[in-house]
């Protein structure tokens, strides 16, 4: 569904309430427009030197376009959970396929604006994998160490998405990272 745009207004959400259940879906335009509460993945992958991916989201995104975020992000879609999205993501935007156990779950955030209202599981992926690119959804890859990419946030944080910035705050995520 995601081709040319990087996305599509007509994928369908889970709709959840303040303990994230689901409570409805609707399609992803109507839950942003209405800013109702769903739900999300990011993936926080290290290689083997140390280096954090870091994707530049494409400029089609209807999100943050161009700008520098998690290794891998996306929404659950209805019925998924959580973990099935992490993968499915990952698949979808880098190329990698992975199984479920090599994602560590690191992080659990509650909705939040920066977040757009979505309840975020972070995942820590690591090792060497070959990347294939969906240019829809990815315009690039950049490999930078975890403190390199505090520093960078702390100098120039409007590269960066918000989104990212929020969880990269995190202490769990800080302590995946290191």
């Amino acid at each position: 569904m995601r081709q040319e745009h990087g996305q599509s207004p007509d994928e369908i959400f889970d709709i959840v309430d303040e303990s994230d259940k689901v409570i409805g879906a609707l399609p992803r335009s109507e839950i942003h427009r209405r800013q109702l509460k769903h739900r999300a993945i990011h993936i926080f992958w290290l290689r083997a030197d140390g280096k954090l991916a870091l994707q530049r989201r494409s400029y089609a995104k209807d999100n943050s376009p161009g700008l520098l975020s998690s290794s891998c992000a996306g929404h659950v879609d209805s019925g998924e959970t959580y973990l099935v999205a992490a993968v499915r993501e990952l698949e979808e935007e880098l190329g990698v396929k992975v199984e479920p156990a090599q994602l560590q779950e690191v992080d659990y955030a509650p909705p939040h604006a920066e977040l757009g209202q979505e309840f975020v599981r972070s995942y820590l992926l690591q090792g060497e994998f070959h990347l294939r690119l969906h240019r829809p959804e990815v315009d690039s890859i950049v490999w930078r160490t975890p403190a390199e990419v505090g520093q960078w946030v702390k100098v120039q944080p409007a590269l960066f998405a918000g989104a990212f910035i929020h969880l990269l705050d995190r202490v769990n995520v800080q302590k995946a990272l290191g």
